[in-house]
């Protein structure tokens, strides 16, 4: 669909324009070394026990990113979409303890 009238736009660019002039102008007095706490601490809750299936099963998107762990007897793939809310997986691979981060 093509809009032909967008009387919204200049209030839009104009506000957008104020908002990145407001923030460029409060960011000369702050140490650009300074630690932003975006999140508190633990915030984002890590995986502790995975579920895994079969491929075949799992029902992932043909071209999804996962990250992969291949070892003598086990392979894994972990969706980067899950690991997008959990960011690390903690879990045994081949008997061993492993942290997935993404």
């Amino acid at each position: 669909m093509i809009i032909k009238s967008m009387p919204f736009l200049p209030v839009l660019l104009t506000a957008s324009v104020a908002l990145a002039v407001a923030a460029a102008a409060g960011q000369g007095d702050q140490d650009d070394n300074a630690l932003h706490v975006v999140l508190p601490r633990d915030a984002i809750p890590a995986i502790f026990e995975p579920e895994f299936e079969p491929a075949a099963k799992a029902g992932l998107a043909d071209r999804e990113l996962v990250i992969g762990v291949v070892g003598e007897k086990e392979q894994r793939a972990y969706s980067t979409w899950q690991l997008d809310r959990h960011e690390i997986v903690n879990d045994m691979f081949e008997g061993r303890p492993i942290a997935v981060t993404w």
